[in-house]
């Protein structure tokens, strides 16, 4: 019968014609997998293509959904902006292997996200400001940072001084990479004296934190900003909510580490959304660039 022919694999026919209506048996079923979408803050099923047009943002309750480096260029950086320093990769120091060989876990992430490690570095423009920039990929492994991550970091640092051109950092991470040791942990203390020569310097320097941002990141450049701002909603920290809990045996006020509560406590300067983000950058350069070095 024709109604068990399907050319289209995106269509599907009717599972019981003798159903349907009187010369509709052939009509086919157009599949709605994966279009739509439940956001975890208010459970309300969206439409994934309207989420999209809102910025990643659910339309119902203001939920920030995760979003990856290449959108974060996206959506700051004026078209036309360049991209460098991304042909470094890792070269697994230590040989390391827990559950899977740590070589094994680069292929694989270096092949879903089709980048070289956890961050991407570009040279633009945010309005009318020329600005070194990072965003970091929280999809290759966690947006954990190696010897790579801390490398190109510390790359970008050397432009923002070569240039006086500013530097923003984008931080979606789960901290330290376990899998490099202390040579991860190196890169704290190499990135963090690259920001005070651009601290002496005079150069600005703003940190946006998203969701999330944990572990070495946040004890490190994440929070050494001129500028410090964060994302509605996102989860920022060192440790863990449950291993605090289990320290100091107490349990935790709502809303702990996020980042409404740490704007309150002051560790942050702004909490802005995501559609006014770009436009809250362009005014905080014009505040903080100096017009001596330009």
């Amino acid at each position: 019968m024709a109604w068990f022919k399907r050319t289209d694999p995106n269509l599907e026919p009717d599972a019981d014609p003798d159903s349907a209506d009187f010369g509709d048996e052939d009509a086919p079923r157009v599949r709605t997998e994966g279009l739509w979408i439940k956001c975890p803050s208010c459970r309300t099923t969206l439409f994934k293509a309207e989420v999209e047009a809102n910025l990643q943002v659910c339309p119902k309750c203001g939920h920030h959904f995760k979003i990856g480096a290449r959108h974060r260029l996206e959506l700051l950086l004026e078209p036309g902006y360049t991209l460098v320093d991304g042909n470094l990769r890792s070269t697994d120091p230590l040989n390391f292997t827990d559950t899977k060989v740590y070589k094994q876990r680069l292929a694989a992430a270096q092949k879903q996200t089709g980048l070289n490690d956890a961050i991407i570095t570009a040279l633009g423009n945010i309005g009318h400001h020329a600005v070194v920039m990072c965003a970091m990929e929280f999809a290759f492994i966690g947006g954990s940072m190696g010897a790579v991550v801390g490398e190109m970091i510390a790359r970008a640092i050397d432009r923002s001084l070569a240039s006086h051109h500013p530097l923003v950092i984008v931080a979606a991470s789960s901290g330290a990479r376990m899998m490099e040791g202390v040579v991860s942990l190196m890169q704290l203390a190499k990135i963090a004296t690259g920001l005070a020569q651009l601290d002496e310097a005079h150069i600005p320097y703003i940190c946006v934190l998203t969701d999330p941002t944990t572990g070495g990141i946040t004890a490190s450049f994440a929070m050494l900003g001129d500028l410090n701002i964060a994302e509605p909603g996102a989860l920022i920290g060192f440790a863990g909510p449950r291993v605090i809990e289990q320290t100091i045996r107490q349990k935790l006020p709502d809303g702990f580490q996020r980042s409404e509560f740490l704007l309150e406590k002051g560790f942050l300067d702004a909490v802005v959304s995501r559609s006014e983000l770009k436009p809250y950058l362009v005014r905080a350069l014009d505040f903080l660039s100096n017009p001596a070095v330009q």
